[in-house]
């Protein structure tokens, strides 16, 4: 080890231990499809721990901290946010990864750059976009395109494929081609439901005891335990094997606790009474910069002829913080006194 540090490039000695110790099964960082602009090879990091660097230190990921999960404008201090999701899925997807021998760089950088194209106001958002923009709106596809053209002053992140990959099929109806890619979109389910749980009960809107009771008797009865026992049969199911898996068993009940999220939590009136002002908020904004294109930051409106006044306002939109957004829709719309 000593002499492969000293020959001054300690990324090949990382790229030769993953040949040496990671699944048949894994992606490797040297055997990248690589980026749409190559650039000169670091002496320290892969190329997966590149692309996560640059997801952490971009500003869409910053603005997670401001963007709803699940409750808007919640009273309390510890609600999750977008941000703070994201790195629960990371936490959750990494664990996976290691146990299953996985490429945990590729796994952590799909992770943390799943949800940057999320909108302001969370799934609520999102779907007035996705009725307004011909052609409509999805996080996911909003998400590949923060960092393949949106961020960095309208440049993109010049991430790897395998990246830009798993972050685009995350959701939706796409497969993610590596498994680090499946491991996050099965790991994004398990962080949501449980932690929607635990600020479901903080809310008032449940409690522990209203949860199926077969469901937790299979995945546990505590927001730890239930993380654990998915964690330890992904890894158990999978091990071994080309493809991301859970028991019979415990997909049957995660499926139903799933369900139960639905009806309770996620459609519940009472955790989504302050949604329709969310709606009202995003839809007034993109009618407004539609006909007010001249208000547009350059770095949005030099994609106008490319991309059309409708996706670059969504754009737009699309990077609101839900605090931005609101105090935007006062400035625009609500009337101040006069002095």
């Amino acid at each position: 080890m000593e002499k492969d540090i000293s020959s001054g490039c300690l990324r090949e000695y990382t790229e030769r231990l993953e040949v040496q110790t990671l699944s048949p099964y894994a992606a490797l960082s040297a055997n990248t499809r690589g980026r749409a602009a190559p650039i000169e090879p670091c002496l320290i990091r892969t190329d997966f721990m590149r692309d996560r660097d640059r997801i952490i230190h971009c500003k869409s990921f910053r603005r997670l901290k401001h963007k709803t999960q699940v409750f808007l404008s919640p009273a309390g201090d510890h609600y999750r946010t977008r941000l703070t999701h994201t790195l629960e899925v990371s936490q959750i997807a990494r664990t996976i990864a290691r146990g299953l021998r996985l490429n945990e760089d590729l796994t952590e950088a799909i992770a943390l750059g799943h949800d940057l194209g999320h909108t302001p106001f969370g799934h609520a958002g999102e779907a007035v976009l996705a009725a307004l923009v011909p052609g409509g709106f999805e996080h996911n596809v909003q998400s590949l395109r923060m960092v393949e053209k949106l961020e960095n002053d309208g440049t993109g992140l010049n991430l790897t494929w395998e990246v830009r990959d798993g972050i685009l099929n995350h959701s939706g109806k796409g497969t993610p081609a590596t498994l680090e890619g499946k491991v996050v979109c099965l790991s994004d389910k398990i962080a949501y439901i449980n932690h929607d749980i635990d600020d479901g009960i903080r809310a008032g809107v449940l409690s522990e005891a209203e949860l199926p009771a077969d469901c937790t008797e299979v995945l546990g009865r505590s927001h730890g335990k239930r993380i654990n026992r998915l964690i330890l049969d992904v890894v158990g199911a999978s091990l071994g094997k080309p493809d991301i898996l859970m028991s019979d068993e415990v997909r049957e009940k995660f499926s139903k606790l799933r369900q139960f999220m639905f009806d309770r939590v996620y459609l519940n009136n009472a955790a989504k009474r302050e949604e329709g002002k969310g709606k009202h908020v995003v839809e007034q904004l993109y009618l407004y910069y539609l006909d007010h294109l001249e208000l547009l930051p350059e770095d949005f409106a030099k994609f106008i002829v490319e991309d059309g006044k409708e996706r670059v306002a969504s754009d737009y939109i699309a990077c609101m913080t839900d605090r931005y957004a609101v105090t935007d829709y006062e400035n625009r719309f609500v009337p101040r006194e006069w002095v």
